[in-house]
């Protein structure tokens, strides 16, 4: 996809795009070159969409659909999760591509509707199988697991993605190689994800006959459930049917509470995103015989020696009804900061991505290098780890110097001398900070 492919959104296409209303006529393309970045265009609507269940859920509920530190960590993991796309096509579509133009049986017209339509059902069907196998083969599920981490459920835990997911998830579309072409594979992978946003919310409840066919909120929350009866079910991605054909969907009955059946209780970006790979290398290398190994890393992640392939149901938790999220009790003024610092970073990052054409190796490393430095400080300062204050500190002087070699510029340039104030007194409050956490110990 081609950054050059963007066009202007509507209010009308950008609604259409997030819930698969869009015609064959208007996203059928010859070339991938052609195909729009959808997805960086639903931008706008993701953050509308996610104002707007913050109202309703206030005037339905009387509390936000969310809370903050939980949001950041959402956020956070879907910026990680974008970061190689700078740098290199999608995994999914580079072999994709290859498999097309070396082992194809036939070619389908690209401008038919036929061939569009056929295309959403394959896309859809391998995202159920590649969805199940993320829940059932434990070294897939160690990326998957980023997304449920959330133990809050609303539009932004859509947004919490795994860096590692796509590693695998391409071999479920690879068979539509060999007659789909890329560019009508490229427009339903997009579609197939940004119908799932919406999903993910508690302010929509029960949506009648259309439960009996397409994935609902009402659906998707068992999903995300860590309920006895929620786990592994549910994984549609735009059809229901497939879970109601192959044995896998349960109806939305009793409270769900959310979450991994072993919650991970932490803000920090790198433990959220590969805390189970490092659980699997330590069951792996713990486990005696060599098909135990191969077990660990194949069967399921609840699998043990002489349990079943998926594990046994009842060493899954159970719900008291008593379970209570885990919260950073920092203060709201450090949340507000770690809010401030995020929309900078972001903006930052939008930046990036679209100037990555023009912007040096160097540049495009180093600006990479401080957003992940940024995700890491917040989470640390929310977990209120051992020397959050001195990596804060770090992070700042290491912003002004990207700043003064320009590697890094204030997306408003008369700003400029403002943001150098404002960073140096972050310095200055962290550095106090850090001093006094060498000398008494932790802050809180």
């Amino acid at each position: 996809m081609n950054p050059e492919a963007q066009q202007d959104v509507s209010v009308s296409q950008g609604i259409r795009m997030i819930f698969y209303m869009m015609k064959p006529s208007e996203t059928s393309f010859e070339t991938l070159e052609e195909v729009p970045d959808y997805v960086k265009q639903a931008t706008p609507f993701f953050i509308s969409l996610m104002l707007l269940e913050l109202v309703v859920s206030w005037i339905l509920k009387g509390k936000p659909s969310g809370r903050l530190d939980d949001v950041l960590t959402s956020v956070s993991a879907g910026i990680f999760s974008r970061l190689p796309s700078l740098f290199s096509r999608s995994i999914e579509l580079t072999t994709y591509i290859y498999i097309w133009e070396n082992y194809r049986l036939i070619s389908l017209p690209w401008h038919s509707p036929w061939t569009w339509y056929l295309t959403f059902l394959g896309v859809d069907f391998g995202y159920y199988w590649f969805h199940r196998m993320a829940h059932e083969v434990n070294i897939m599920w160690a990326g998957h697991q980023t997304h449920h981490s959330s133990e809050d459920y609303n539009l932004s835990t859509a947004l919490r993605q795994s860096i590692l997911q796509v590693y695998t998830s391409w071999i479920f579309y690879s068979p539509l190689a060999l007659f789909v072409p890329p560019s009508v594979y490229a427009v339903h992978l997009q579609f197939n994800l940004l119908y799932q946003f919406w999903i993910h919310t508690e302010v929509i409840n029960n949506l009648g006959p259309l439960e009996l066919i397409i994935n609902t909120p009402s659906h998707h929350r068992v999903h995300h459930g860590r309920n006895r009866y929620c786990i592994d079910k549910n994984y549609a991605g735009v059809l229901i049917i497939w879970d109601r054909i192959f044995g896998t969907f349960e109806a939305e009955n009793e409270k769900v509470v959310y979450g991994l059946t072993h919650p991970i209780n932490t803000f920090e970006p790198f433990k959220v995103q590969f805390h189970h790979l490092v659980y699997i290398w330590t069951t792996f290398w713990a486990t005696p015989g060599f098909f135990n190994k191969f077990s660990v890393i194949f069967k399921g992640p609840g699998w043990g020696p002489g349990k079943p392939r998926l594990g046994l149901s009842e060493e899954i938790p159970e719900i008291t009804g008593e379970e209570c999220p885990f919260s950073s009790s920092v203060s709201h003024l450090l949340k507000i900061y770690a809010v401030v610092q995020s929309a900078l970073m972001l903006a930052f990052y939008e930046e990036t991505f679209a100037d990555k054409a023009v912007l040096s190796q160097v540049t495009l490393l180093l600006r990479v290098a401080f957003i992940i430095l940024t995700l890491t400080s917040i989470g640390f300062l929310l977990d209120q780890r051992p020397k959050a204050a001195v990596l804060e500190t770090f992070r700042c002087l290491v912003f002004l110097m990207l700043c003064r070699f320009g590697h890094l510029k204030p997306f408003i340039p008369f700003l400029s001398f403002a943001f150098e104030i404002f960073f140096s007194i972050c310095i200055a409050f962290w550095g106090v900070r850090s001093m006094k956490e060498l000398a008494f110990g932790p802050w809180k």
